[in-house]
């Protein structure tokens, strides 16, 4: 069986010394839950099937592909300790686990985690012996549960309309790593374009001699040394401000943008009493998203948003990309039918994807995975998902706007319940608290409470509707696509910039799946025509100042993508492309 996913993991904060994970794991249903009172966890449990990690049981690269419903899984398999993780401390990673994962190694619990689309590790250092040690993981999923934050994963047997098959389990790498007893566990860099600052959050794991403890930053730009700064770490959490002395604005000079996706380099060095004991990597975008005077900038200029809606499903791996070209593809594909963005619909994407995103130069939209009803108990699950996800994707210049809530998702009585209506104030205000750089969406779509984007979905298909609408700030806020209001409990329109982040959905080729999309097309003519009747109107109205077409691809019986689900052109993507930059 062919070992997939073996890149690195966490692009954006590189260690020298780890091993993937990935490949062939020892499996088991537990459909009776019979696993914990055996203790299976021991490992002495002989488990009967294979799986290929990190492609979920649902998937075809699983190796497995049972699209029924198994809400209770086990792993296992054996770890080796590579001879270069001696007197390190050891680190036990997951990229994402859905839902409920608890960990062992050796019969130790060394990790418990909630949330289906978030990172977890563990320090195994102190349970591993010399040999045979053996790593097992129990998953539980509650597929029924729409009180649970899960994206377009559907709660019934078959996918239908606009859900899609579950996972259920591992489904990001899982890897180690080898860190010095003190170390650096993580990097916030905040950058500061209008002084041509870059501020960094420092976090040291540990608690260190810390008259000894000093870290060197090495910036560089393209391979030229741009800054060399040493200073003394004094407490577990540092901050600093370095400032970039080699930029001007002739040309906006090194910030990032879509259209010039420019990155520095650094390199960290930790030192406790002059002895190196850490040495990581990573990069920075100099980019501002700011909204000044009703206008949605980037790097203090007007910019216009064309974004694509972006599922993140494959027809092999489901919510896993099968490969890191499969990610770069898809950036490749956005990129080549002229969008400069994507709104990451539902899911809170691979860290390849954002990696990419930052080379290769695409806005993205970071979107959580919402539940569908309401409860105490979705608050509590889905306030720390997000809160997970903000910390892991924060450095990404790529990254420019917060979506935490899509169409009163988990929140579908906001418009009469004032508890709902809290629920997404404080969305918004927590978001804002740990990130003070991006704008932030209360609920995208409608019904939108305080929010720093005015955003409408509209899957209107009549040219002359949509022009009419959009054609006035007081026709585009009194209009209620879907028969929604826009705003609700007590909050109003306040200039903020528009934007239609919904709209198209023309089905178009059927595949093996039943075909469903918001309006059709009969022939490949029909398509475009049909395409430019409701771009045209986003680009040629004096409110829109961005849009987000749904969307890059088909997915299982939505037909309604510009991509088959195998990623094959509708229509010629110049076609597409000419569309989009015709204004």
């Amino acid at each position: 069986m062919t070992t997939y996913r073996m890149e690195y993991p966490r692009p954006q904060y590189v260690r020298e010394v780890w091993v993937n994970l990935n490949g062939e794991w020892s499996f088991e249903f537990d459909d009776e839950n019979r696993g914990s009172k055996e203790h299976w966890e021991l490992g002495g449990q002989k488990f009967t099937r294979e799986i290929q990690v990190p492609f979920a049981y649902q998937s075809q690269l699983s190796g497995i592909a049972d699209p029924d419903f198994h809400d209770i899984v086990w792993y296992s398999r054996s770890l080796e300790i590579p001879k270069d993780f001696t007197n390190k401390r050891i680190m036990l990673h997951f990229g994402a686990v859905d839902y409920e994962a608890t960990v062992w190694v050796n019969g130790h619990q060394v990790a418990y985690h909630e949330g289906g689309h978030t990172p977890f590790h563990a320090d195994i250092t102190d349970v591993l012996q010399d040999k045979d040690n053996v790593v097992v993981v129990k998953v539980i999923d509650f597929s029924h549960d729409v009180t649970l934050p899960r994206g377009k994963q559907y709660w019934l047997s078959d996918s239908a309309s606009i859900f899609y098959t579950r996972t259920t389990g591992i489904w990001q790498t899982v890897w180690m790593e080898a860190v010095s007893e003190v170390h650096l566990s993580k990097v916030k860099f905040t950058p500061h374009i209008d002084s041509n600052e870059i501020e960094m959050d420092f976090f040291v794991d540990r608690i260190a001699a810390w008259s000894q403890l000093e870290l060197q930053v090495d910036i560089s730009f393209n391979g030229e040394a741009i800054v060399s700064d040493t200073f003394q770490l004094k407490q577990q959490q540092s901050k600093r401000r370095i400032g970039l002395h080699d930029f001007n604005d002739h040309g906006l000079g090194r910030w990032w943008s879509p259209e010039n996706p420019n990155l520095y380099d650094v390199a960290f060095t930790l030192m406790l009493g002059g002895k190196v004991v850490d040495q990581t990597t990573s990069y920075f975008g100099m980019r501002k998203v700011s909204v000044d005077n009703g206008l949605l900038c980037i790097n203090n200029r007007p910019y216009q948003m064309k974004l694509v809606l972006d599922q993140g499903y494959f027809p092999d791996g489901n919510l896993t990309p099968p490969s890191d070209d499969a990610i770069k593809r898809d950036i490749e594909l956005t990129k080549e039918m002229g969008f400069n963005g994507a709104r990451k619909h539902q899911k809170i994407e691979d860290p390849r994807y954002l990696y990419w995103c930052d080379r290769m130069g695409l806005l993205v939209w970071g979107e959580a995975a919402n539940a569908y009803q309401y409860s105490n108990e979705y608050v509590r699950k889905f306030t720390k998902e997000w809160q997970e996800a903000m910390d892991r994707d924060y450095n990404h210049p790529s990254l420019v706007v917060w979506v935490p809530l899509n169409e009163s998702w988990g929140v579908p009585n906001i418009k009469i319940d004032a508890l709902q209506q809290q629920h997404a104030m404080s969305m918004y205000y927590l978001t804002k608290s740990l990130d003070s750089t991006r704008p932030v969406i209360s609920n995208d779509g409608w019904e939108m409470v305080e929010t720093d984007l005015y955003n409408i979905h509209d899957y209107e298909w009549r040219e002359e509707v949509l022009r009419a609408r959009y054609a006035t700030v007081d026709s585009t806020i009194t209009a209620r696509p879907a028969n929604r209001d826009l705003s609700v409990g007590g909050h109003t329109y306040r200039n903020q910039p528009i934007l239609v982040t919904e709209f198209g959905g023309i089905s178009y080729k059927k595949s093996e799946w039943e075909g469903w999309g918001y309006s059709g097309a009969s022939n490949d003519e029909d398509f475009i025509q049909r395409l430019e009747a409701v771009i045209k109107p986003m680009q040629d109205s004096k409110v829109v100042q961005g849009y987000c077409y749904t969307q890059l691809t088909d997915v299982e019986q939505e037909i309604n993508g510009l991509l088959t689900y195998d990623r094959q052109p509708k229509v010629p993507l110049e076609m597409i492309r000419a569309i989009n930059e015709s204004k």
